[in-house]
């Protein structure tokens, strides 16, 4: 049987990270409805916005398009990572690495894949295997459209200049607080629309067609990579959340038994030291 002093401390210790585990739970549920908020209302916009884009897009002829849609031969790919600075947020980095991994294997084998990571793990684990170009972790400490946008631009720069033939995002799309949904999302070149998806009504654009895609490629391509780091920030917190909800329900199960434990461990205890007296009082008789 084990010791009762070792089951005792055993027993307070998971009492103390059930505390640790519960807080953890209630920050995460905090943060998430102000994130959830945030890509609940802003998903709309970027959707109909990219929508707007592809079918304006798919409509022009020759090459009254956007440097920003000129597709070349792929041998070079920049894959932007999307992962947290923090862990115990069960497998939401790990995914996010994983399918970053699969796309070199098996997408794009005997290219040249770079990588620029959004988030620490991200960044720690993939620089071991992989190139990484760049790195921003900070932009969570104030994750404004602003600051996304920066990154954005830097992205534009690196595809327009021929450094890169495609640009990727991997990140993780919110469902609800226990489903993310890994996402790998074409960034450039733009995609556009097929088929009837393409505005074809005889609509009158002022000023013309071309400078309105024009304008509006880069804002569509800045919402786009903000939705993405919104959507993989709201995905976090729901990971987070039922990660530490499920920690602490594991945590008081094994209380319980160690409990129980305990109690069988102090009642064999009792027992025998009340045998030793019966047998010792009867030894005396005797």
């Amino acid at each position: 049987m084990a010791n009762l002093k070792e089951i005792r401390n055993r027993i307070t210790s998971i009492s103390s990270t059930m505390q640790i585990t519960s807080a953890m739970k209630m920050v995460s549920a905090a943060k998430l409805k102000k994130a959830q908020d945030a890509i609940t209302a802003m998903r709309p916009y970027s959707d109909k916005l990219t929508e707007l884009l592809q079918g304006l897009s798919a409509s022009l002829e020759g090459d009254g398009g956007s440097e920003y849609a000129d597709k070349r031969p792929v041998n070079k790919v920049l894959v932007v990572a999307i992962t947290s600075n923090r862990g115990l947020c069960g497998g939401f980095n790990s995914n996010i690495i994983k399918q970053s991994n699969n796309l070199v294997s098996n997408k794009y084998p005997g290219k040249q894949v770079d990588f620029y990571t959004i988030g620490k793990k991200g960044n720690d684990i993939l620089r071991k295997r992989h190139t990484i170009l760049g790195d921003q972790s900070k932009v969570y400490d104030d994750l404004t459209f602003d600051n996304v946008a920066e990154i954005a631009e830097l992205l534009m720069r690196l595809f327009t200049k021929g450094d890169y033939d495609k640009i990727e995002l991997v990140y993780n799309k919110f469902k609800n607080a226990a489903t993310q949904i890994v996402m790998t999302e074409q960034f450039l070149p733009i995609v556009g629309a097929e088929g009837d998806q393409a505005i074809a009504a005889d609509y009158i654009f002022e000023p013309s067609k071309v400078e309105i895609v024009k304008e509006l490629i880069p804002k569509s391509l800045k919402t786009q990579l903000f939705k993405a780091i919104r959507d993989s920030f709201a995905s976090e917190h729901g990971a987070r959340m039922t990660a530490m909800h499920k920690a602490t329900d594991n945590a008081a199960e094994l209380r319980d038994e160690l409990k129980l434990t305990y109690n069988k461990a102090r009642q064999a205890a009792i027992t025998n030291e009340i045998l030793e007296i019966v047998g010792g009082a009867e030894a005396l008789n005797n």
